[in-house]
């Protein structure tokens, strides 16, 4: 008599929801993510103090930690978001995810009607107890709304999804956001190159996209003022040129954690430039290990992605990665004076509670689509001799 190996709680043998989750998420993705939630923890805490400074007018006094724990308080509420979605099997994910993007591709057109200003933008919608920004929750669900479309067959995917990244990028320059509009602009370019596009149709794109630079330069004053104070120090250029002085001001070690004083005089020293603010404090060591860190985090997933052979997968998973990159490329090459100001945050490490949940729904999807099948052999080898 043969007797089954008893079942062990998370072991292989269990099959529960929470098991299979174990067993089959991504645990070194997961690793670096909770790597870059706790040095953005770091971060907020040693850029709250000035943040707060700068914040507080008049009889009003924000206490000096009140960025840190409000950001504990957002990430108290994220990760939770995060570890539900990546629990979520690919279909449930893509179904949620297509819904998910209608419904705040119509917010996103409500913005310019209802929406509330600050600073001169008009990106929210106030919800009476706090603000919501659809364009950053609508990222994750846009890219897999379209890894679909371009997965099906026999449909005009470029066209209609050309069609809606042009609603899309005219809703939001209405705001204004030109920046939100480059990185929704680049994923499609990317997922559409990665569909299988004519290199010349890509190549049509590319001057398309440097025509669209030049226009937005002559009939986009926000654009126009940006690029020549980065290209010919012309105009306001204090906040590139101060977050730089300020990243280098620690040397290659920092100056210790709240030694920092030039993070003072930075504008949006907990969101913006809270890459500066590591410099200055924890040293270009620190920064270097940042951006290798997320260097990591894209190069994982493409590769892990060779593996796959579903279509809409490695469209859904490369388009999420290459968004959450390019994000964080941008805010750092900001902080470097080697881009113009853009306002964007640095992804888990920038204090910001739409921010924060918008990326945990985002690398949430990620985990799900990386998530590996154990009783699915991807071998070439065996499909092929089983075919025969």
């Amino acid at each position: 008599m043969k007797f089954a190996p008893p079942k062990t709680r998370y072991g292989r043998a269990d099959r529960s929801e929470l098991g299979r989750w174990f067993w089959e998420v991504d645990k070194v993705l997961l690793l670096m993510l909770a790597a870059l939630i706790g040095i953005g923890l770091i971060a907020v805490a040693a850029a709250s103090p000035a943040a707060a400074e700068r914040y507080s007018g008049g009889d009003v006094r924000i206490p000096e930690l009140y960025f840190f724990t409000r950001q504990l308080m957002w990430l108290a509420v994220s990760i939770p978001i995060m570890l539900i979605v990546s629990m979520m099997s690919r279909e449930k994910a893509k179904r949620w995810s297509l819904i998910g993007a209608g419904i705040l591709f119509v917010a996103l057109a409500l913005v310019p009607f209802i929406g509330s200003e600050t600073n001169g933008a008009q990106r929210w919608l106030d919800l009476g107890i706090s603000r919501f920004q659809p364009s950053e929750f609508l990222k994750a669900f846009y890219i897999v709304a379209i890894a679909w479309i371009f997965s099906l067959k026999k449909v005009p995917g470029a066209l209609i999804t050309g069609a809606w990244l042009l609603m899309i990028c005219v809703l939001l320059m209405m705001q204004p956001d030109f920046g939100t509009t480059v990185l929704f602009a680049a994923v499609w370019v990317a997922l559409f190159a990665l569909s299988g596009a004519n290199v010349r149709v890509l190549g049509g794109l590319a001057v398309l996209g440097v025509v669209g630079i030049i226009a937005a330069y002559f009939f986009y004053d926000v654009a126009t003022a940006r690029i020549d104070a980065f290209l010919f120090g012309e105009g306001d250029d204090f906040q590139t040129r101060n977050a730089m002085a300020t990243l280098t001001a620690g040397g290659l070690f920092g100056l210790g954690p709240g030694a920092g004083t030039r993070k003072f005089t930075l504008p949006e020293p907990q969101t913006d430039y809270i890459f500066s603010v590591i410099g200055e404090e924890f040293g270009l060591i620190a920064c270097l290990i940042i951006a290798v860190l997320y260097l990591a985090i894209v190069a994982r997933v493409l590769i892990k992605l060779l593996d796959e052979d579903d279509r809409f997968t490695i469209l859904a998973a490369s388009g999420l990665v290459i968004m959450f990159g390019l994000q964080a490329f941008i805010n750092m090459a900001v902080n470097v004076q080697i881009a113009p100001s853009k306002g964007m945050t640095l992804p888990f490490i920038s204090y910001g509670g739409s921010s924060m949940i918008a990326l945990s729904i985002m690398m949430g999807l990620l985990l799900a689509f990386t998530r590996a099948n154990p009783y699915l052999n991807r071998s070439p080898y065996v499909v092929k001799w089983s075919a025969t």
